[in-house]
């Protein structure tokens, strides 16, 4: 596997953004629930930009990394997205996903957390992974936890996207340490 696209699990699996997601994306990530504990809601031009540059154009720049749709496989429904991508301004990689309200509380982040988290210590040998969170947003700390990651402080990130937020909660976790704990296989 080169690419997150077609990973699946129990109930979910991914696809490559398209252009064509744009509206679908712009109600996720200017939806001001959603995005209280990532810096509020998006603008259109805003999700433009983070369409292009954080899934489109990226996939070519960053070979098996990138941003994905996550799809409900019962109902194929478009529920958020998952990400395996560099935390911008910085060369650490990052797990991360944002759902769409009524996807809240399913298990869903940690269910393709965990399978984001398998393909980049198996499929790309990452040495690490690392993930960040808002320091209020607890519901968050605890999906990363239950994924494997493990709390390592907070870090102040100097990237406009994150600056305004101050020190962010910070989880990482190295390779041959996750699997240990959860295995090559699904």
């Amino acid at each position: 596997m080169t690419d997150a696209a077609g990973l699946t699990t129990a109930r979910l699996t991914l696809r490559r953004f398209t252009a064509a997601d744009l509206d679908w994306l712009h109600g996720i990530n200017g939806n001001a629930v959603v995005k209280r504990h990532m810096g509020g809601p998006a603008t259109r031009a805003q999700t433009e930009a983070l369409l292009r540059d954080r899934a489109l154009d990226y996939y070519d720049r960053h070979p098996g990394l990138g941003m994905w749709v996550t799809l409900e496989r019962a109902s194929g429904a478009a529920i958020g997205f998952h990400l395996l991508n560099n935390i911008q301004g910085e060369t650490d990689l990052q797990v991360g996903y944002v759902l769409a309200p009524p996807y809240w509380g399913k298990g869903y982040a940690t269910e393709m957390g965990v399978a984001l988290l398998r393909y980049g210590f198996t499929a790309l040998a990452l040495p690490t992974i690392t993930a960040i969170t808002d320091l209020s947003n607890v519901d968050s700390q605890r999906v990363l936890l239950k994924a494997g990651l493990r709390r390592n402080g907070e870090r102040a990130l100097a990237h406009p996207s994150y600056a305004k937020a101050g020190p962010l909660a910070w989880f990482e976790r190295a390779g041959p340490d996750w699997l240990a704990e959860f295995g090559e296989q699904a």
